[in-house]
C-alpha cells in the first residue's frame, strides 16, 4: 500500500487528549503521539478480532512473544529466553513497577535531566528519593553524559539507575561506549538498570540503537529493559508494552510487586501489537523517511527564521528540543507560543534540571501542520521581539 503521511487527519471530533487539552483554534504539538493513521494491518487484525465478538480474558499470543523475539535478535543479535518477557500496560507502569519493586523508602534513584516527566515522579511513587544529574549541553546543542558527575551524583542509599535512551526530550540516542561507560558504573556500585526504551524503533540515519542490557550477560543480569510498538506504529491509546528481564530472580520480584493493582495488557493491544511486529515494518520504513524529512524540514526552518531560537537534529524520536533562553521572549516560553501563536508545545521546565527556557515540539504530524505551526511560531517572534 501507498503510505499518505501528508494526509490530514481530522482528531477535533474525538476525544484526543493532545487535540483537546488547549481548545479549539490551537495547534497542538506537544505531547508524544503522532498524527498517522496506524499501519493498515494493524486496522485490519483490529477489524478482524472485533469481528470475531467474544472479549474475554487472553493471555499475550504465543505468536507476538515469537515476533518479538525474532526482533530483538534481528535488530541487536539480542538472545532472549520467552520467559523473560513480562507483558505491560505500558512503559510508564512499567518504570514505576520498577521502583515499587526494588526501592525502599529513602533509597535512591538516578535520573538524568531534563528528562520525560514522568520519568522524574518514579522515586516519589515508591517513596524514594529522587537523585538527578544533568546531561552535559555542548556548544552545538547536542547533549553527553559528564561521567565524573555521573559517578559523583551515586552514593550509599543509591539503588537504581532509571536510563532513558533514546533520550525525551532531548534527542540523543547513546552510543556503545557511552552505554557501556554508564553500565559499568552501574555495576561498579551495585545498581539495578532499568532502562526506558520506548523510542528504540525511531531512530533516524546514521544512528543506531543499542539496548543496554544486550552490551553483555553481566549487565542483562541486572537490568530491566521496558519497550513497545506504541509510539513506533501509533498505537499508545491501546497500552501494550513489555519488560525483559533475563535474571530469574529479578523477574520474580518484578511480578510480585504487581499486587493485583497492575493488570494485564487489553486484548485489542496485544491483536495491534502481533500485527505491528508481524507485519508493520514496510510502514515504519516509510514513516523514518518522513520524519526524518520532517525533522530536517524543522531544523532549517528554525535556524533560517528564527535565530535566536538554538535547535540541535534528533538523533531518535519524533521531538525536537528548541532552546529559547537568547530569544528575548516575554516570559514562559511555552506560555508565549500559545498565547502569541496559538501553538502548544511542552514547557521544558517540566522536564526537570537543564529545562528551563526551552520547549519540546512534537514534529510527528502531516508536514502541512508542521509549516503551520513554524510559520505561526515565527510570525508571533517577528511580531513581538524582533
Amino acid at each position: 500500500m501507498t503510505n499518505n503521511f501528508d494526509h490530514i487527519i481530522d482528531r477535533t471530533a474525538t476525544p484526543s487528549i493532545k487535540w483537546k487539552a488547549y481548545g479549539e483554534g490551537v495547534l497542538p504539538m506537544w505531547v508524544a503521539d503522532m498524527d498517522f493513521a496506524a499501519p493498515e494491518a494493524v486496522m485490519e487484525a483490529l477489524k478482524a478480532r472485533v469481528a470475531h465478538g467474544v472479549f474475554g480474558y487472553e493471555g499475550p499470543p504465543p505468536a507476538l512473544v515469537e515476533a518479538i523475539l525474532a526482533r530483538l535478535q534481528h535488530l541487536y543479535k539480542w538472545t532472549v529466553a520467552p520467559e523473560a518477557l513480562v507483558f505491560l500496560p505500558g512503559v510508564v507502569t512499567g518504570f514505576n513497577l520498577a521502583a515499587q519493586a526494588f526501592l525502599e523508602p529513602g533509597d535512591g534513584l538516578l535520573i538524568q535531566t531534563p528528562v520525560y516527566p514522568p520519568i522524574l515522579n518514579a522515586a516519589g511513587t515508591a517513596n524514594a528519593v529522587t537523585q538527578v544529574m544533568e546531561l552535559t549541553r555542548e556548544a552545538d546543542g547536542r547533549y553527553s553524559v559528564d561521567f565524573e558527575l555521573f559517578e559523583h551524583t551515586i552514593n550509599e542509599r543509591t539503588r537504581m539507575f532509571l536510563l532513558c535512551n533514546p533520550h525525551n526530550p532531548v534527542g540523543r540516542v547513546f552510543r556503545e561506549d557511552e552505554l557501556a561507560q554508564m553500565a559499568e558504573l552501574c555495576l561498579r556500585h551495585n545498581l539495578l538498570i532499568c532502562s526506558d526504551e520506548i523510542h528504540c524503533d525511531l531512530i533516524f540515519s546514521g544512528y543506531r540503537h543499542i539496548p543496554i542490557a544486550a552490551l553483555a550477560p553481566e549487565i542483562a543480569a541486572r537490568t530491566i529493559t521496558l519497550m513497545a510498538p506504541s509510539k513506533t506504529f501509533n498505537i499508545a491509546g491501546l497500552h501494550c508494552a513489555f519488560a525483559v528481564i533475563p535474571d530469574a530472580e529479578l523477574r520474580r520480584r518484578y511480578k510480585a510487586a504487581r499486587r493485583g493493582i497492575v493488570d494485564s495488557v487489553n486484548l485489542l493491544g496485544y491483536t495491534a501489537a502481533l500485527a505491528a511486529y508481524q507485519q508493520g515494518q514496510p510502514w515504519l520504513d516509510a514513516l523514518l523517511r518522513y520524519l526524518e524529512a520532517n525533522r530536517d524540514f524543522a531544523v532549517a526552518f528554525v535556524r533560517k527564521h528564527m535565530p535566536r531560537i538554538a535547535v540541535a537534529p534528533p538523533e531518535g524520536t519524533y521531538l525536537a528540543w528548541l532552546d529559547c533562553r537568547a530569544a528575548g521572549l516575554p516570559g514562559n516560553a511555552h506560555e508565549f507560543f500559545l498565547k502569541e501563536a496559538r501553538v502548544a508545545l511542552n514547557d521544558g521546565a517540566t522536564f526537570g534540571g537543564g529545562g528551563e527556557g526551552f520547549v519540546r515540539l512534537n514534529f510527528g504530524c502531516p508536514r502541512a501542520l508542521l509549516e503551520e505551526g513554524l510559520e505561526r511560531m515565527r510570525a508571533a517572534l517577528e511580531r513581538i521581539c524582533f
